[in-house]
């Protein structure tokens, strides 16, 4: 098999092969996760001679993130190492959401390079004083890891920026790829220093780590892995554009549950699985999932909020409050209309400087009366495009003073400088209006933050001189194109490129009246305060241990190789069909029943010619010819095709159109077992399916003689899906009178008679051997597909029943691929059954069995 060369093998990253960045400092101790309860990351999992695992409730929560919630910093004088809690971090403002009864271990970088002789000291201390596990990454993968391939290609091309040409964003570089892969297999194998792998839960943060999960589902099968994206998802279009996109795609499905800000974002993730891997999702009870190899990797979307306490608690710092006196008489008389952003190239603030002019220009009564208040944090990343956009934004603010300003008035104040949460908090609650331009971004909570300062403190209010019962007001004009967007419903949405309209929607919210800003902050002020991060961080963790319950309750083996690798998860009874073992059953038996499907089973569904190999029908005549055996195909093909495919075979049976049309030989009738015949409907379901076909390209109608199929195979992935979902609700209304059965299977929609099913035509047949007093002692059955599971269970149920005079048959049921099935038995593909059934023609061929007493 050849694989490609983004799919670098686990097996030389692990060796080291890859790249040659020095390794890591040895191992940190082994972490005690519950009294007598020791995490062995050499053995995979729990040492044999230890206790049994602590209830999942104990279970550690693992929070693996690029950074910790740490600032670090080394007293040159002395030499030693200073650390401390970073209150910013989303991961330490999580903690309120998770139970007090679950330990919370944090995996990360620091911002500092640690020296590597240092290291082995720091790690045990940031353990001990911080529950904090450092990946100390070398400088240069860092900087290939992270300010190569995360921030000047991963981060540009999920905010919909292409590297058109190398003077704007970085091309793909397969070096910094693979620096991204060695870094996320550092993070894995830290976890796997600390992690309980039968109790713990793993939850990965962002865009930095979307391989680690493939690195821990190789070593641990059972593990459980969440996932939270921070940023966007792009659509399709743009995401296809990436080398390694299959690679990713294959990693974060490796987990069990991945989260996004927005539906929007989780529907473009969906439409890649769609297009890239042809996987479908499908809702449940309100949970969206996706089926991949017998998993189901639920999607869960949900905003992340903001910590309140935190926020209130820095309303009501004095530094806070003089701050906002301060603010408040340097622009008395004035509306401020406040911008908050990192200075990054999608925050749109040249944007909304334009706006800002556009504003002064449209209506001169405002010039001397509203400010604009523009505070730039410091850049996360630096590069050419950073600088350009930050002398644009000079340069705009400068034109603009220059035009509209006065002696004492500057319409443009630009704030370019680290501040304080206490100061920014200074700004919101004063501001008329927050304003957030961005083009692209994942969540933002600027504008969560401006609401609650809002609503403001009695301390606040004190300082500033509002009285207690006074209305709380707020206005917001944030960009269609932010992930929280769409949980302000009230917020005016503006798109950032259109100038015009950005700057009447500024208009429009310094000029609202009164009580329609009172009503619009009340209703924003309910949602943020009551779906803060602690909210967030629970109702995930919630889905999460709802997504791992059943992971105990199926067989599980890892498949593929590299970054392809994947875990296939079936019930505990599945297993590989053993050829000797059916053999020797075969031989030992008088009587036997052999059921076939066709596509997919005697003939490859990758095969462009349908027609069956000349060893498919001496084989089938071999068999056929044994006078103890009873074979039939069992297809939804038409009659016709099947007749003249097998004419040969004069002793084969056939069930064509799934059962609908049963011929037991070549030289009897066909028989349709007094099924209803009236074909009327035809003429109501067939010119619906033109008009899905004529709209939908790559589509056509298969009409067979009992049924009518549409398909969509060849059409657009999503677009056919969809389509198909709305063909089936059509044909369900106009036949709902009619005695059909509407049916959605793999790219197709059918309409067919009621009780036609190939498990109902197995079970006929059975019936009929039964009845003419020739049961037989060994049924085998193989299929590939959702039209071959009836048949399985039918033929596994018949055979437990009284109907079988003697003991029960053997019954061999057997799929035709490694995947979730009602068969017992599986082979791998079409040529394992060629095999089996060359086994069993020449076992036939050999001396008879003695006949049974």
């Amino acid at each position: 098999m050849m694989l490609s060369r983004s799919c670098i093998s686990l097996l030389d990253l692990g060796s080291g092969d890859m790249l040659s960045f020095p390794q890591t400092p040895r191992s940190l101790p082994r972490v005690i996760t519950a009294p007598g309860i020791i995490s062995e990351a050499e053995d995979g999992g729990m040492n044999r001679n230890q206790v049994s695992p602590a209830p999942e409730s104990q279970g550690k929560k693992i929070m693996v993130a690029n950074f910790l919630p740490l600032h670090a910093r080394k007293d040159h004088g002395s030499g030693n190492w200073h650390f401390s809690l970073d209150e910013e971090s989303l991961l330490l403002q999580m903690e309120d959401g998770i139970s007090p009864d679950s330990d919370v271990v944090y995996v990360g970088s620091l911002k500092v390079d640690v020296p590597a002789v240092e290291q082995e000291e720091v790690a045990q201390e940031l353990l001990e004083n911080f529950k904090c596990v450092p990946t100390f990454l070398p400088p240069e993968l860092h900087k290939k890891y992270y300010h190569g391939f995360c921030k000047q290609y991963l981060w540009p091309l999920f905010h919909y920026m292409l590297p058109m040409c190398p003077q704007y964003g970085n091309r793909f570089d397969r070096s910094h790829w693979q620096a991204y892969v060695s870094a996320n297999k550092i993070y894995a194998d830290k976890v796997m220093e600390v992690i309980n792998p039968e109790t713990d839960f793993v939850w990965l943060h962002d865009y930095h780590l979307m391989v680690s999960p493939t690195f821990l589902r190789r070593r641990f099968k059972r593990i459980k892995l969440g996932f939270f994206l921070h940023s966007p998802f792009p659509s399709s279009e743009i995401y296809r554009t990436l080398p390694v996109r299959e690679e990713i795609l294959k990693a974060l499905l490796n987990t069990d549950l991945v989260g996004f800000h927005t539906y929007d974002y989780a529907r473009h993730f969906l439409s890649c699985c769609s297009r890239m891997l042809g996987l479908s999702y499908e809702s449940k009870w309100g949970y969206l999932g996706l089926d991949y190899f017998g998993r189901t990797v639920n999607i869960k979307i949900l905003p992340v909020g903001i910590h309140m306490g935190r926020l209130e608690s820095a309303l009501n710092h004095p530094l806070s409050c003089s701050k906002a006196k301060e603010v408040q008489e340097k622009f008395r008389g004035k509306k401020i209309i406040l911008g908050v952003d990192d200075m990054d190239i999608f925050k749109g603030i040249s944007l909304k400087l334009l706006a800002m002019e556009q504003l002064l220009l449209q209506h001169p009564e405002l010039r001397g009366c509203v400010v604009l208040v523009q505070i730039m944090n410091p850049a996360r990343s630096s590069g050419k495009d950073v600088e350009e956009a930050r002398t644009e934004t000079y340069a705009a603010t400068q034109r603009i003073n220059e035009t509209f300003g006065f002696s004492g008035y500057e319409p443009v104040v630009l704030i370019d400088r680290p501040m304080e949460l206490f100061e920014k908090t200074a700004y919101y609650t004063l501001a008329e209006c927050c304003i957030v331009n961005a083009v692209r971004d994942g969540m933002n909570l600027i504008p969560y933050k401006y609401i609650v300062c809002r609503h403001g403190t009695s301390k606040m209010n004190q300082a500033l001189g509002i009285s207690s019962d006074s209305c709380r007001t707020s206005t917001l004009v944030v960009s269609e194109f932010i992930g929280c967007s769409p949980s302000l419903s009230g917020a005016i949405r503006v798109n950032p490129w259109d100038i015009e309209g950005v700057a009447d929607a500024l208009n429009l919210a310094i000029s609202m009246p009164t009580m329609e800003k009172q009503a619009r902050h009340e209703k924003h002020y309910r949602y943020v305060s009551s779906h803060g991060i602690a909210y967030w961080a629970r109702s995930f963790l919630q889905d999460f241990e709802r997504s791992c319950k059943d992971h105990n309750s199926k067989r599980l083996w890892g498949v593929g190789f590299g970054l392809g690798f994947r875990i296939l998860s079936l019930s505990p009874s599945f297993r590989k069909l053993n050829m000797e073992n059916i053999t020797s059953v075969y031989k030992l038996v008088n009587r036997r029943a052999i059921f076939l499907d066709y596509d997919g089973t005697l003939v490859p569904q990758s095969s462009i010619s349908k027609i069956p190999s000349h060893e498919v029908v001496s084989l089938l005549n071999s068999l056929c010819g044994d006078p103890n055996n009873t074979v039939f195909i069992i297809s939804g093909r038409d009659r016709s095709s099947l007749s003249d495919w097998f004419q040969d075979c004069s002793n084969l049976g056939i069930a064509a159109e799934h059962g609908y049309f049963v011929r037991w030989n070549s030289w009897s009738e066909w028989e349709t077992g007094h099924l209803n015949e009236d074909f009327d409907w035809k003429k109501i379901a067939e010119p619906v399916m033109q008009v899905y076909t004529e709209t939908t390209d790559g589509s056509y109608v298969e009409p067979k003689e009992s049924a009518l199929v549409w398909h969509y195979r060849d059409a657009d992935p999503d677009f056919g899906s969809f389509q198909a979902i709305e063909l089936l609700d059509h044909l369900e209304s106009v036949l709902a009178n009619e005695p059909v059965a509407v049916k959605k299977g793999q790219h197709i929609v059918e309409v067919k008679p009621q009780g036609v099913n190939k498990g109902l035509a197995a079970e006929k047949i059975l019936y009929k051997l039964v009845n003419d007093g020739k049961s037989p002692e060994f049924v085998l059955c193989i299929g590939d597909d959702k039209s071959d599971e009836g048949m399985f269970e039918s033929i596994s149920n018949l055979a437990s029943t009284p109907s079988f005079a003697s003991a029960a048959p053997e019954v061999f049921a057997c799929t035709v691929g490694q995947k979730p099935s009602k068969a017992r038995y599986y082979l791998d593909d079409t040529s394992e059954v060629m095999t089996l059934l060359r086994r069993l023609a020449s076992a036939s061929g050999s001396k008879p069995p003695k006949q049974l007493v």
